[in-house]
């Protein structure tokens, strides 16, 4: 009583007026009206990286500014614009010098078109997805299904579209009527198809070998599955619902477009070239301003949505980024039309494109949703755009702060098996290309320290931290080796692997094919020379006359190697110049001579037999015999980089 009276209440009365305070909130609640309040959408959390400078405009632009500053005081750049996208939004776009230098126009970023070459094959890509969803096209499909000509298959697997996408169909490279000057030179994208059928010189699927071929037909499969013209079907179904107005395949330019395109300029003080006109219109031939490829980059940011337009659905957008065909462990490959331009962990969907005059990179920065686009008008320094793409995600993206991997003890050993010569993948060999990338080897060589150069690809040091795994200390960037049981397969760096790998060169060394070349060309300037120094000794009677009925067949025979001599030279001029417009009559003027030597080998034979017959013909049987010798090996080494053919392709 005495805890009572204290103002203690003990426990049972406690849990009475709960029940009791309970039932009157629960009576009152069923009374009240309900009221919903929804959550809020949930988003994705934005992470910022330790060190990462704000992807804003407030901190993008002065950065650009600054970099492009740095590029355009070279004097090599005439113009160029800069697009920077992030979450569905343009943070920058802004032009830099001029779109028209002696009319003193700038570039504008909304309006000014650049050539983008290669970067046209997403467009080409996105297209072919698009038809994916609809189910008129199977990514695994062979293609010979949507074509009205023959892919022959190699080793029994034919070409599929995924193939395509990544580059690794297998074919030869080409360029005889790439591109020209001329519109009425210019050749349709189907008629170049059909020409010509490359051969397919890797297995398919396994190396990857850039391929304007490969893009240009996926265009064409484009077009016979839509029923539309590939500049239609890209101006209905992609141009437009993205409001892209500065933007078409379609060569010459509308008028009504002609006055924004920049005129390429190899020197900012140099006139401008011409327009140049691509026969493969799917792989390269796209002109886009600044804005309309900030769009285009949003969408596939977006998955798939820019705007009210769906471009892709989210599906397809995953589907592409998603996927990777790696051909060397340790280095990024290509997803479905992209290439990996990944950089410290960071995943990077891109493409480069490349014209004498325009230079351009696309890089997307999927999980952060932000992009980047330069073109460029002028030739910069080589790495000018990959080391902004490296700068801007080391600014905005750095990674966690690493320690320096050490030099493994096998450095070395590993260093020693790849030592030697290689040839690129993207390479010829079924035609006289063949002869020209003979010349133009890469060779990789070992440092006293163990580390590797590669002289054709620059200066810098490789240093093994990873088994056949290298790394530049300097930039970051990584090189690698695919080997078996020893022997390399085929190597590349980060930078190129999507579409570009190194092969061991089997074939004879380019010091030993020039030595062949020298002394053919030596035999047939000795007998030529000899010939008129020969007729003057005998008109002085200081040598023995011919005998009846030789004559003949001893001038022709003496023709012949000065036959040879004008088609190895004229060859000797023609290499470098192959893939040019307007080469045809030269070729075929080339290809008659090759013709005429390679018949007059006929009468060098039957000189060297009437030589052996007649006494003391001493000279005549050396001379002869040596000739017809050199006349055979010059048709072995004209038949091995087919140098003459009914169908001169390359």
């Amino acid at each position: 009583m005495n805890a009572v009276a204290a103002g203690r209440c003990p426990h049972w009365l406690h849990r009475g007026v709960a029940w009791l305070a309970l039932a009157w909130a629960a009576s009152a609640q069923a009374q009240a009206p309900i009221q919903i309040t929804p959550l809020p959408e949930s988003r994705a959390a934005t992470v910022t990286p330790l060190g990462a400078h704000d992807l804003s405009a407030a901190d993008v632009q002065p950065w650009l500014d600054e970099q492009m500053a740095k590029g355009m005081a070279s004097g090599n750049l005439a113009g160029a614009v800069a697009v920077v996208v992030k979450d569905g939004n343009v943070l920058v776009a802004k032009g830099y010098g001029y779109a028209d230098v002696a009319a003193r126009k700038p570039v504008d970023p909304a309006t000014t078109m650049f050539r983008v070459a290669s970067i046209s094959q997403l467009f080409t890509w996105t297209a072919v997805m698009q038809l994916v969803e609809q189910h008129k096209l199977d990514l695994d499909a062979d293609v010979n299904r949507y074509l009205d000509f023959a892919i022959p298959p190699r080793d029994g697997k034919p070409v599929t579209l995924r193939d395509l996408m990544t580059h690794t169909a297998g074919f030869e490279d080409v360029l005889r009527d790439r591109y020209a000057t001329d519109p009425a030179a210019l050749m349709g994208n189907e008629a170049w198809l059909k020409r010509w059928v490359p051969a397919r010189i890797h297995p398919a699927g396994e190396v990857p070998a850039c391929s304007a071929y490969g893009a240009a037909l996926a265009g064409y499969i484009v077009q016979r599955v839509s029923g539309l013209p590939f500049d239609a079907y890209m101006e209905q179904r992609i141009f437009a619902p993205l409001d892209m107005r500065h933007a078409s395949f379609r060569q010459p330019l509308p008028a009504a477009l002609q006055a924004d395109a920049a005129p390429g300029y190899r020197r900012a003080d140099a006139p401008p070239q011409p327009f140049q006109l691509r026969t493969a219109a799917p792989a390269g031939g796209l002109s886009i301003s600044g804005g309309d490829m900030a769009r285009f980059m949003i969408a596939h940011l977006q998955f798939g949505r820019a705007g009210e337009a769906q471009l892709l659905e989210q599906a397809s957008v995953k589907q592409m980024q998603g996927y990777q065909r790696t051909a060397i462990p340790g280095l990024p490959g290509m997803a479905l039309g992209f290439m990996r331009l990944d950089r410290d962990g960071q995943v990077i969907l891109g493409h480069g494109g490349d014209l004498p005059d325009f230079h351009s990179l696309l890089a997307l920065f999927p999980e952060p949703h932000a992009g980047l686009f330069i073109a460029i008008d002028g030739n910069p320094e080589p790495r000018l755009l990959r080391r902004l793409v490296d700068d801007f995600s080391q600014r905005y993206f750095p990674p966690l702060p690493q320690l320096k991997q050490p030099t493994l003890a096998t450095a070395k050993q590993h260093a020693g098996q790849l030592a030697g010569r290689y040839t690129s993948s993207v390479t010829s060999r079924s035609n006289v290309l063949a002869l020209r990338e003979l010349f133009h080897p890469v060779w990789m060589r070992v440092a006293p320290d163990g580390t590797l150069r590669v002289p054709q690809l620059g200066t810098e040091p490789w240093r093994e931290v990873k088994p056949y795994v290298w790394v530049d200390d300097a930039t970051g960037h990584r090189l690698a080796a695919r080997v078996r049981d020893g022997q390399v397969l085929m190597w590349s760096t980060d930078t190129l692997s999507p579409v570009q790998v190194f092969l061991p060169a089997r074939d004879w060394s380019p010091a030993r094919v020039a030595l062949v070349v020298m002394v053919l060309l030596a035999v047939f300037a000795l007998v030529v020379l000899s010939w008129p120094v020969l007729a003057l000794l005998r008109r002085r009677g200081l040598s023995a006359a011919l005998p009846e009925g030789d004559e003949r067949w001893y001038r022709l025979s003496r023709a012949t190697p000065l036959l040879y001599l004008l088609f190895a030279g004229g060859w000797y001029l023609m290499l470098p110049r192959l893939g040019m417009p307007r080469l045809e009559t030269r070729l075929l003027l080339l290809q008659l001579i090759g013709v005429l030597a390679v018949l007059g080998t006929l009468p060098v034979a039957i000189e060297a037999w009437r030589a052996w017959r007649t006494r003391g013909a001493w000279w005549r049987r050396i001379s002869g015999s040596l000739l017809l010798l050199a006349c055979l090996a010059a048709i072995a080494f004209i038949a091995t980089f087919h140098l003459l053919g009914p169908h001169f392709d390359y």
